[in-house]
């Protein structure tokens, strides 16, 4: 993401941004004067970290009520008290250079062996907008077992070592509630499925 210091609202006033690391991505610390509800400007700081934007899919077999998640190892989560720090996730990347669309059919291709043509967005979340500067397009596909073209796995010059699974959704939700998948975009996906196939029982 390129990045331009926003001017669009009239109660935050940019004086200075500094780049404290871009090694990998880009972390800043900005310095800002925010006016209070009582018209009071006061002067603040926060740092927050650019990576891109990203995308995540989920494939649903809703005649099989079945889903493809994938699991590899995160250190992020690995520090921060996971015991080994596998975490079960719908597919997901960074967008680099292409739109949404483009990236997470490359990504789940490359993650899980599936090629999917078309693909729905559902929304655009910020996941953890107190420090982070990703936008995050969800999506959805419909799969079925013969759109697998490879063992899938990840890219292997980019270190990448992913499982791929595919689990009854009640499975996966049942994971959910008992909290071996905690990673948030999957939960949202999963919910938003579970939410769908209510919908068409219903109908």
């Amino acid at each position: 993401m390129t990045f331009t210091t926003p001017a669009t609202n009239p109660d935050v006033r940019i004086s200075q941004v500094d780049v404290l690391s871009d090694a990998w991505y880009t972390l800043r610390r900005i310095h800002f004067d925010y006016r209070n509800n009582d018209g009071q400007w006061k002067a603040q700081q926060r740092e927050a970290y650019d990576r891109g934007d990203g995308a995540v899919i989920l494939l649903v077999d809703w005649e099989r009520s079945t889903v493809i998640l994938t699991r590899q190892f995160r250190m992020p989560a690995y520090l921060n008290g996971d015991l080994d720090g596998m975490l079960i996730e719908a597919p997901a990347g960074l967008l680099d250079a292409d739109d949404a669309e483009t990236a997470i059919k490359r990504e789940v291709e490359e993650e899980t062996g599936y090629r999917v043509s078309l693909v729905h967005k559902l929304f655009e979340l910020f996941m953890s907008p107190g420090s982070v500067t990703e936008r995050v397009v969800f999506f959805a596909a419909d799969y079925t077992p013969a759109d697998r073209r490879s063992s899938g796995g990840g890219v292997e010059v980019e270190g990448e070592e992913i499982e791929v699974l595919e689990l009854d959704l009640d499975r996966a939700l049942e994971l959910v509630s008992d909290g071996t998948i905690k990673d948030g975009k999957t939960v949202v996906l999963l919910q938003w499925a579970e939410r769908q196939r209510q919908q068409q029982e219903v109908a």
